[in-house]
């Protein structure tokens, strides 16, 4: 069974350099915004933090919700295809 543990970006404000570092310790990434799903295997890539700090932060400079962890698999904004690849 995979734990799941979901951050709380709406409650907890996680700026620019805390978004990276949760991002660091994370193989894959999926990022929803305006509608657009962007998936990076961390792993292969390395794409730089401006570009995502421009994935995952909204317009307050503060990471986007929702946002969960599940394993080594960060899924940030809603996309429902996300959900679907990530839970199942």
């Amino acid at each position: 069974m995979t734990v799941k543990e979901e951050v709380l970006a709406a409650k907890a404000k996680l700026g620019k350099q805390d978004a990276l570092d949760l991002i660091a310790g994370a193989s894959q990434l999926y990022a929803a915004k305006r509608g657009k799903l962007e998936h990076f295997n961390l792993k292969k890539e390395t794409p730089d933090d401006a570009a995502i700090a421009n994935l995952v932060l909204g317009p307050t400079g503060n990471l986007r919700a929702p946002t969960l962890r599940v394993g080594k698999t960060l899924l940030v904004g809603f996309s429902e295809e996300a959900y679907q690849k990530v839970l199942g």
